[in-house]
């Protein structure tokens, strides 16, 4: 008696689908598994006969055969528990072999019968979908997160004995919950309008959202680098489906989608702290797992007091940042997971945060230097803008000077705008923001008027730029140039973009170096 029944593997973030094959047939009585197996899914082995006999099922002691095909492709996880289940009872003659074809299966199987949540249900049930399933059936907690993939029907099922009946009955899909489309609020985030004073801050951050650039701030404590860099998410453009299902993705991997929070809804900001491990910022692990990069693809990767993380963990984050993805790789295969986030950093010039101030610091030029050099040249080169935040004054947030200030809503619609030019001008190339465009490209998407090419000409001879610079400087004034909603980049466009190369020059430059700022 041979049965198939379907399910799907993870890779990376996405599903591979798996046919569970039954043979039941005489001899020896035993249970075995095949397929490439991980030591969760050999251990389904027990998880699935104590659990189907506590619910109820009995059959006659026969040779059980489970082969998970392809076998070549690696099975991590508990989610296979359910579709194996099935698969012996439609080998047993229980249930419509046929019927179990229209659906997929996942869950993991308790002793008592209970089926159980598990991680990955969305990258899997859109795979199923893309293959042609319309049903899929899935731990009650899960329904919420499988339910995002239009068009598929999703039936929650919280024991086995439950599943049995229903099977058995042939009306499955009589239990069909809501299709797709869940919808959920934003996040409550701070608003630009509570921001106090940094007017330049205010603007390399608009520039960097609307070209979706680099940024890193520079100042001492309490002028508000975090706060700012907290409000970028508000002015972002709100994601397509498309967008929010390749994160929810990432999320689902990750386990962290919850009933509650069944997708992704809004552009993801990330905090790590900074003793954060290599893994958990660029993904990896025994169990390959997304990092911190990953999770925050689409949105925000905020490194607050960058030049206190490990050297060599930030420097972790160079090839992610130029290719928009990470590549882990095992003895069982490669593993690629999105990293197409915006890196915004925030770091003091100093430990104690006050250089170049001398009647505050109290730092040494080598403390300084040796401070500010955990910051590798690497990635001072990768990020897009560089900004001074200033020492508030009183009056910059004393007497209502709050609300003078314009809202997140207001600055949105201009990165928006910004974000609509660049959609138009890379279509069908593969990529859609200015800080994406292969130095290939540039010459052709980065027209300079005469003045414009003259002024970057004679700032790149005199300030020393790599060509790593040039071609950012580049992109952050074709970005200038969209918000001005301007064709071609102009003088005034450049100089702008070569004024947010300066700060860090002044701190990790010759000059710095010499002590000319202290």
């Amino acid at each position: 008696m041979y049965s198939v029944s379907f399910c799907a593997a993870i890779h990376g973030i996405e599903g591979r689908m798996i046919q569970v094959e039954a043979d039941v047939s005489n001899g020896l009585p035993g249970f075995s598994l095949v397929g490439f197996l991980s030591s969760e899914v050999k251990e389904a082995r027990e998880r699935v006969q104590i659990g189907m006999r506590n619910a109820g099922v009995r059959f006659p002691p026969k040779k059980i055969t489970i082969n998970l095909s392809p076998a070549d492709i690696r099975k991590d996880g508990t989610g296979y528990d359910l579709a194996i289940a099935v698969s012996i009872l439609a080998a047993f003659g229980y249930v419509s072999q046929e019927y179990v074809k229209k659906f997929i299966f996942i869950g993991e199987l308790g002793l008592e019968g209970q089926v159980k949540s598990v991680s990955g249900v969305l990258p899997r049930v859109y795979t199923a979908f893309e293959h042609g399933i319309r049903y899929s059936v899935v731990p009650k907690e899960n329904v919420s997160e499988a339910g995002i993939v239009k068009g598929m029907g999703v039936i929650g099922v919280s024991s086995l004995e439950q599943l049995v009946q229903w099977l058995q009955q042939e009306n499955l899909t009589n239990h069909v919950g809501e299709r797709g489309g869940i919808s959920l609020a934003e996040q409550m985030l701070p608003d630009f309008s509570q921001v106090c004073g940094q007017r330049l801050v205010r603007r390399a951050v608009e520039v960097a959202a609307a070209g979706m650039h680099n940024l890193l701030m520079i100042g001492p404590p309490g002028s508000g680098k975090t706060m700012i860099a907290k409000c970028i998410p508000g002015i972002l453009p709100r994601m397509d489906f498309g967008e929010r299902m390749e994160i929810s993705k990432i999320y689902s991997v990750a386990g962290l989608l919850s009933e509650k929070t069944p997708y992704v809804a809004d552009r993801p900001f990330r905090e790590p702290h900074h003793t954060v491990t290599r893994q958990a910022l660029v993904g990896g692990g025994r169990t390959p797992r997304p990092g911190e990069i990953s999770l925050a693809s689409g949105g925000v990767l905020f490194l607050d007091e960058m030049a206190e993380f490990h050297r060599q963990t930030i420097d972790l984050l160079r090839q992610p940042l130029e290719e928009g993805f990470v590549n882990v790789t095992r003895l069982e295969g490669n593993y690629r997971y999105p990293a197409k986030c915006q890196l915004i950093a925030a770091t003091n010039p100093c430990r104690c945060g006050f250089y170049p101030d001398r009647k505050k610091c109290t730092c040494t030029p080598g403390e300084v230097h040796r401070y500010l050099d955990k910051i590798s040249k690497p990635i001072l080169e990768r990020m897009d803008l560089c900004v001074e935040t200033v020492p508030l004054e009183l009056k910059d947030f004393a007497g209502g000077k709050k609300g003078e200030n314009e809202s997140s809503a207001e600055i949105r619609k201009r990165v928006e705008r910004a974000h609509a030019f660049q959609q138009r001008r890379y279509e069908g190339q593969g990529f859609c923001h200015n800080a994406a465009l292969p130095s290939r490209l540039i010459e052709r998407y980065c027209p300079l008027e005469e003045e414009a090419e003259e002024y970057l000409n004679r700032a790149f001879e005199g300030m020393d730029f790599s060509a790593r610079v040039y071609h950012k400087i580049l992109k952050v004034s074709r970005t200038i140039a969209d918000l001005a909603g301007a064709e071609a980049i102009g003088k005034d466009h450049v100089m702008e973009a070569v004024c947010y190369r300066t700060v860090d020059r002044k701190y990790w430059g010759r000059e710095g170096r010499d002590g000319q700022i202290l």
